[in-house]
This record gives C-alpha cells, sequence and structure tokens, in this order.
C-alpha cells in the first residue's frame, strides 16, 4: 500500500483538500504583489531641478514659468527640460535666441527636484530622491529584494524538509508581514534596502512551502488542477496589484496594502493541517494519522476512517533505518538525484530568466503603468487553463517542452519583424509572454512530482534559488541592446529553446505516484515510481493483516 491508496480511499479531492487550497490561496494572493511591487514603488516620475533658488533679481522673478525654465534649465533633443541639469545662473539672451543654448555650460541640480506627483504621489524615488547619478540605487532595490528571494528559498527548503511544512509556513507568514511592514518605517534607502531583503527572504516560504503542501495532500488526478490553481492566484495577484497601486499612490501605504492579507493568513494558519506524507516519512505516524482521520471525516468517509490504525501507516512508506536528517546534499549524492538535479536547475534558470526576460522587454501596448500590468496579468489566463488541458492530454514533459520550444520560437520571430510593424510585434510578444507563463505554471508542479517527499522542499528551494538566479540576471541581458539592439532576445531566444530541449531528458510523471524516498528514485529504471494500480500490497490485504493482528 502506498500513500495515493489512502489518499483515494479517503477521497483525494474532497472538501479537506478544497480547504487547504482555498487557506493558501489567501497568502498565495500577495506573491506576485510583492515581486512586481518595484515596477511602482521605485517608479521615476517626470522631473526636473528645483530652480527657485536661482539669483536672478526682478527680472527673473517677473518671467512667467515657462520662461524660467528656458533661461535655467537645458533643453533635452526632444525640447523638454533637463531632468539632471541646470545652468549656474539665470541665461536671460535665451528668451530670443535658444540655438546656443547646448554651448551654455551646465551643472546638476543645486537645490533639489521638482516631481511630477501626477501618477505617483510618492515613490522610493522622490523620498530619497534616487535619481540622476543616484539611478542605479533605485533599480538595486528590485535586486536586493530578490536576492533575498534566492537566500529564502534555499532556508526554507531544507528547513520544512526537516522540521514540517506547517511550522515554516507560519514563520513565513510572520517573518514576511513584519519585515513587510517595517520597511514602510524606514528612516533611510539603507534600511529599507536592509527590510526589503527580509522581506524576500520571509516571503519565498509562502511561495515554496505552500505549493507543497497543497500537492502532498491531493490524489494523482488532481495534481494537475492544483498546480493550475496555484499559478493563478499568482495571476489573480498580478491583476489585483494594478487596482491596488491605481488607488493607493504613495509608496508606504502601497506596501502596506500588498502586505495586510498575511495577517488573514496567520488567522486561518491554525486550520491548515501538517502533510500526513511529510509525517509518516519522518515515523511521526500517530500524528498522519490524527490528520488523516480529519481528512476522512471531512470528506465523509467515516467508514474508512475507522479501519485505519498508526500501525497501518508505519508500512506506508518505507523509511532507511535509523532517524535521517535530509540536506540538500542529499540532491548529488546518488547518481538518478544527481542528473533529476542538474536538469530541474538548468531548466528554472532558463524558464526564469525567459519569463522575466520577456515581461521587462514588453513594449507597443501605448497604455499608461496600470493598464500595462492588468494586461500582462490577463494573457496568462488562458495560457494556464491551455495547462490544464495539456498536462494529462500529452504529458508534464511535452506539455514544458512545448512551452519553452514555443517561447523560444515567438522570440525568434520578433527578432525579424521590423520596427513599424509594431502590432505585429506586440501580438507576437504576447504569444511568447502565454508560452513563458505556461512553462512556468508546468515547472512548479513537474517539479513537485519528480522530487521524492524526505528531499521535496529541499529539492523546489534549490530549484527556487536557481530560477531566482536567472531573474537577477535577466535585466543584465536586456541591457545589452546597448551593444547591438536584437542581442537580448537573440540571448532569451537560444536560452528557452535550449531549455525546452534539457526538458527532454527528464522522465514522464503523468499518473505516477509520488515518489517517498530517494531509494524509490534510484531503483526505477526511470527515476519513477510505479502506477499506484501496479501496486504489489492493496491496501485492503494490508488493512486486513493490521485487523488480524490485533491493531
Amino acid at each position: 500500500m502506498k500513500f495515493e491508496d489512502l489518499l483515494t480511499e479517503t477521497d483525494g479531492f474532497g472538501r479537506f483538500q478544497i480547504r487547504i487550497i482555498s487557506l493558501i490561496f489567501v497568502a498565495r494572493f500577495t506573491l506576485p504583489c510583492h515581486f512586481i511591487l518595484n515596477n511602482f514603488i521605485a517608479a521615476i516620475p517626470d522631473h526636473r531641478c528645483d530652480i527657485r533658488g536661482l539669483d536672478g533679481g526682478d527680472a527673473f522673478v517677473n518671467l512667467t514659468q515657462d520662461q524660467r525654465l528656458r533661461v535655467s534649465v537645458p533643453a533635452q533633443e526632444d525640447g523638454t527640460p533637463s531632468s539632471c541639469k541646470m545652468f549656474e545662473e539665470p541665461q536671460f539672451h535665451l528668451l530670443h535666441n535658444s540655438s546656443n543654448a547646448t554651448e551654455i555650460p551646465a551643472v546638476p541640480c543645486q537645490n533639489g527636484w521638482v516631481y511630477d506627483t501626477s501618477t505617483f504621489s510618492s515613490t522610493l524615488a522622490t523620498e530619497w530622491d534616487l535619481i540622476c547619478d543616484k539611478r542605479s540605487l533605485n533599480k538595486a532595490t528590485a535586486t536586493i529584494f530578490f536576492v533575498g528571494v534566492m537566500m529564502g528559498a534555499m532556508a526554507f527548503g531544507i528547513l520544512s524538509d526537516r522540521y514540517g511544512r506547517k511550522p515554516m509556513l507560519l514563520v513565513s507568514y510572520i517573518s514576511g508581514m513584519t519585515f513587510g511592514l517595517a520597511s514602510t518605517f524606514s528612516s533611510s534607502f539603507a534600511m529599507f534596502a536592509v527590510m526589503r531583503f527580509f522581506t524576500g527572504f520571509g516571503i519565498t516560504g509562502i511561495s515554496i512551502v505552500s505549493t507543497v503542501l497543497s500537492l502532498e495532500w491531493v490524489d494523482i488526478e488532481h495534481r494537475k488542477l492544483v498546480g493550475v490553481i496555484d499559478s493563478l492566484a499568482w495571476t489573480f495577484g498580478s491583476a489585483m496589484l494594478a487596482a491596488i497601486a491605481y488607488l493607493v499612490t504613495d509608496w508606504r501605504w502601497l506596501i502596506v496594502a500588498v502586505t495586510a492579507p498575511i495577517a488573514l493568513a496567520m488567522l486561518t494558519w491554525r486550520w491548515i493541517p501538517e502533510s500526513a506524507r511529510w509525517l509518516i516519512a519522518n515515523g511521526e505516524v500517530d500524528k498522519a494519522h490524527h490528520y488523516l482521520q480529519q481528512c476522512a471525516k471531512m470528506n465523509r468517509r467515516e467508514g474508512f476512517s475507522a479501519k485505519i490504525k498508526p500501525e497501518t501507516l508505519s508500512s506506508v512508506i518505507v523509511l532507511e533505518k535509523g532517524k535521517k536528517t535530509y540536506t540538500y546534499l542529499d540532491l548529488v549524492k546518488t547518481p538518478k538525484m544527481r542528473r533529476m538535479a542538474l536538469l530541474t536547475g538548468i531548466i528554472w534558470f532558463g524558464i526564469a530568466l525567459t519569463f522575466y526576460g520577456i515581461s521587462f522587454n514588453i513594449t507597443g501596448f501605448g497604455l499608461n503603468i496600470y493598464l500595462t500590468q492588468f494586461t500582462y496579468a490577463m494573457i496568462e489566463v488562458p495560457a494556464k487553463l491551455s495547462v490544464y488541458y495539456l498536462l494529462d492530454k500529452i504529458g508534464r514533459r511535452s506539455t514544458e517542452v512545448g512551452a519553452l520550444l514555443g517561447a523560444g520560437v515567438f522570440l525568434g520571430i520578433n527578432i525579424f519583424v521590423p520596427k513599424d510593424m509594431q502590432l505585429c510585434r506586440t501580438v507576437i510578444a504576447i504569444l511568447g509572454k502565454g508560452c513563458s507563463s505556461a512553462s512556468f505554471t508546468t515547472v512548479f508542479l513537474y517539479t513537485s512530482e519528480l522530487y521524492p517527499t524526505v528531499v521535496r522542499q529541499n529539492g523546489l528551494g534549490y530549484n527556487s534559488f536557481m530560477a531566482r538566479l536567472g531573474v537577477s540576471i535577466a535585466p543584465l541581458v536586456i541591457l545589452l541592446d546597448e551593444v547591438w539592439k536584437p542581442l537580448p532576445q537573440i540571448i532569451m531566444c537560444t536560452v528557452a529553446i535550449a531549455t525546452g530541449l534539457v526538458a527532454r531528458l527528464l522522465p514522464e510523471t503523468r499518473n505516477k505516484r509520488l515518489p517517498e524516498t530517494i531509494e524509490d528514485i534510484e531503483q526505477t529504471r526511470k527515476g519513477l515510481v510505479r502506477d499506484p494500480k501496479k501496486c504489489d500490497v492493496p491496501m485492503d490485504t494490508l488493512i486486513n493483516d493490521g485487523i488480524e493482528k490485533g491493531t
């Protein structure tokens, strides 16, 4: 008997599982809000030098505002006032002749800046003047956050395999909310950077822990549904972020608005069960029995509930002798695990680089920042619904490979489409974004099904780390357009196609039970355990044997 047999008999997708998914959905909604938050809190509005401190006498005071700007701030090529330069003193002759304005020496802004507050009332840029020569600090906020995410992925991966899914989920809730709210009290950019790092560190546990916890409680048939629902939570959060940011234009209150839902998640945490699969794998059969009894009762399988005994569960997962603590080293100690870790790491890195590269590089919508954010989110919906259909129709591997190759092909096509065919380029970019989103949706489910229970969180933590490494490199790839305009798309096209070819080397997981131990991976021909319908020992036999022994 395997754990999938227990889930089937207790209804592997009943009210118990729906409650878990619903409770987790609340916290997962906040993830994209924080991951994409930098687009809004670090936005740089239109700005120019503050000229109120210039000493121009009565002649300057009597000028109109436009005339003051003309004699105080050099004009850019498009005719608008310079954002970072000004004249040391008013150049009144420019009122009559501006042809020699480029010959007049200009200096950096001496008295601060004036910002356009029509879109954002306050951002990091306006708070600490992170513009002009400090512009790089403003861009660094996203990098700092994702470095925290990378570190958090590694930490929560190993800790949740060692101490359990449920307690580490609470730690993620508390740390993510605490540091998120603390960042709004930052009195300096350095303080904000530190708080932002730890926000990323804490909140990433919600991503990797909740995905694994929900998958470990559902049967084989509904794993794809859970994977897609988790992904749609991201889409929902992305779409809602556009509305929240539109209504809350101050960066401090915006952080509060997107962090507050975690408080509700903390209140509902007590109703989230620990993974019975993890408990059994770690020898805590009494606790596993308690949660399985709850599952059977809520799913109205009371008859079966009376048959389950703790002693019966001890035979569900065959463990190594003695208690063993698993670490990231266990991902590379054995041949097939080592090969799997190498392949999945490359795939996660490539998917993240392609997904965020496309997201950062889509242009031509002609919409404001809020409508653009909403459009990006809506593009993902049909892609993810398609994944739900394809996961069982053609399998996890083929869906992953097809989505990556599709993204690569659309990126490649866009290289050759003329710049003046803007509508065509936009449509192709949307299709590429959809394929890339489909690949991300698939890889979460696919990876969770590949790794065994005893190191599943370690595996997801390691792969999440590789993904964040790809995210951090994506902006650098886009900057290569200064070397050669098509170079970023060529690199992303190559990465997407190469990653798709690497994905072909992984085994299929469709209709396969989740592996429980590393031995399940190493002793099975293709790294996957058999179909639960072909297991050696039927569940009824094992239960009857337990009854005969007085258990």
